[in-house]
C-alpha cells in the first residue's frame, strides 16, 4: 500500500519536534525513505511541504537539513500567536457547533480531573487537543491550520520544563481553569469575553516561554550533522 506524502511529513515534522532530527541535521532521501519503509517520492513531497512550514531548509552543497530559526524568528513565533490565537477564539464563539463545544468541555473535564490527581503527564496532549479543537472551532480551515503550525513550531523552538518541574502543578491547574472559562465564554457565544481570556492565557504561557529562551537557534557556525544522526 502506497505511503501518502502526509503521512510522512507528519512522521518527519513529528522526530524534528522531539528532537530526534536536531537543527542542522541533514534529511537526505534515500535515508528517509528507510527510515519509514516508503519510496522517495513521498520523502520529497514532504521535505517540500515541510520547507514551507519552515521546519526544513535547504542548502548548497548539503541538501535539505532542519531549519535553525534565529532568536528573533522564535520570538516572533510568540507575538504571532498572542495575535492570532484570540481572533481564532472569538470566531469560535460565533461559529463553533454543538460537537466542537462538546469536546471543548470533556477536555476541560479531562484536564482538571489530571491536575487534582497530579497526573500531569497527561495534561500536554490534553492542551494541545483542546487548543486544536479550539483552532477549528473557529470555522476557518486557514487560520486553523496556522495555529496548529505555530504551536507545533513553539513546541519545537522553545524549551519544555518538565511536567513536574517546581511549579508545576500549580500551573497545569490555573492552565485548566483558565481553559474551561474560554469554552464557557465560547458556549455563551460571547466574542469578547473569548477574545479577552484568550489572549490573557496566551500572554501568561509566553511569558514562560520568554523566560526559558529558545533552544533551537542558529548559532554562529551551525554545525551540519552527518546522515549518521538519522539512526
Amino acid at each position: 500500500m502506497r505511503v501518502s506524502a502526509h503521512t510522512v511529513c507528519t512522521a518527519v515534522r513529528d522526530d524534528i519536534v522531539s528532537g530526534a532530527f536536531p537543527p542542522g541535521a541533514r534529511l537526505t532521501e534515500e535515508l528517509l525513505a528507510r527510515r519509514y519503509g516508503v519510496s522517495r517520492v513521498p520523502v520529497r513531497e514532504a521535505l517540500r511541504a515541510l520547507e514551507s512550514e519552515g521546519f526544513v531548509t535547504t542548502r548548497r552543497h548539503a541538501g535539505a537539513c532542519v531549519a535553525q530559526p534565529t532568536e528573533q524568528e522564535a520570538a516572533d513565533l510568540l507575538d504571532i500567536r498572542a495575535l492570532l490565537e484570540p481572533l481564532g477564539a472569538a470566531r469560535a464563539a460565533h461559529r463553533r457547533t454543538e460537537a466542537h463545544l462538546k469536546v471543548l468541555r470533556g477536555l476541560v473535564r479531562l484536564g482538571r480531573q489530571r491536575a487534582e490527581r497530579g497526573q500531569l503527564s497527561d495534561l500536554r496532549p490534553l492542551g494541545d487537543w483542546f487548543h486544536e479543537t479550539l483552532a477549528q472551532s473557529s470555522g476557518s480551515p486557514s487560520l486553523a491550520a496556522l495555529l496548529v503550525q505555530l504551536r507545533r513550531k513553539i513546541a519545537w523552538v522553545y524549551a519544555v520544563e518538565p511536567a513536574d518541574g517546581p511549579g508545576a502543578a500549580e500551573r497545569a491547574s490555573a492552565a485548566w481553569q483558565e481553559h474551561g472559562a474560554i469554552a464557557d465564554a465560547i458556549a455563551r457565544r460571547d466574542a469578547e469575553r473569548a477574545r479577552a481570556l484568550t489572549a490573557g492565557h496566551v500572554e501568561r504561557a509566553a511569558a514562560i516561554r520568554r523566560a526559558q529562551r529558545p533552544v533551537v537557534v542558529r548559532t554562529r557556525k551551525p554545525a551540519v550533522n552527518t546522515a549518521g544522526g538519522l539512526a
